[in-house]
């Protein structure tokens, strides 16, 4: 691996800062964030954290050699991520045991499965048909996210609405406020500051057979 020149303070200061974290604009999905260490010789590695996906690699890399790791580092972390994800079956048992556990076993839905075509939504529920389907996006989120998202259209099975009945029953799940904040997080890299917004799109339809959708609104 080559080695780099003896460089300035103020070059290495430069080259050792973290760049800003860099959003998946296509997916809207984890942030990238680069960190540089002299610690490191030739050993780089990549995890989730609060949201982002983080690559450590040694200090002494060049550009092209980072960007060339963590394009790979970041692929070999979804791999492996795509191989421990839910099946369908695995979510809907997930939703049962949610439901059981907050809701009182109150929300059955007929079918809850992984969907790819929500837009800009990430999830939503049919109370006519009691179907719920998550957006495939979510399934690199952390585990109480998808908690989250599968509990938010569990209650509009029992509340079709965003009124503070609604709100009520999401009460007991501890992460509620924790994971609006990271959907929003998500939303914001995506679409930015002065992205499209569809906050009223997130109200449901006084027509029952309409679906009900989480949104990157402030009712998501």
């Amino acid at each position: 691996m080559p080695t780099s020149r003896e460089a300035t303070p103020r070059a290495r200061a430069r080259r050792d800062a973290a760049p800003p974290a860099a959003p998946d604009a296509a997916t809207g999905g984890p942030l990238v964030e680069v960190r540089r260490s002299r610690r490191r010789s030739r050993t780089v590695s990549a995890w989730r954290e609060d949201g982002r996906t983080v690559v450590a690699i040694p200090a002494r890399f060049t550009r092209a050699q980072e960007r060339e790791w963590v394009g790979r580092m970041v692929e070999r972390l979804a791999a492996q991520e795509r191989r421990r994800r839910p099946s369908d079956a695995q979510l809907a048992a997930r939703a049962t045991e949610l439901s059981r556990r907050y809701l009182g076993g109150r929300a059955v839905p007929t079918s809850v499965r992984w969907s790819t075509n929500q837009g800009r939504r990430w999830g939503s529920c049919t109370p006519s048909e009691g179907t719920i389907r998550i957006s495939d996006r979510v399934r690199g989120m952390p585990r109480w996210v998808l908690d989250y998202v599968l509990l938010h259209e569990l209650t509009h099975l029992l509340q079709p609405g965003h009124g503070e009945a609604f709100w009520a029953e999401l009460e007991a799940y501890p992460h509620t406020q924790r994971a609006r904040g990271f959907l929003e997080g998500c939303a914001f890299a995506r679409d930015g500051a002065d992205g499209p917004r569809d906050d009223g799109d997130d109200e449901p339809s006084d027509d029952p057979a309409v679906a009900d959708e989480v949104g990157a609104g402030p009712d998501a």
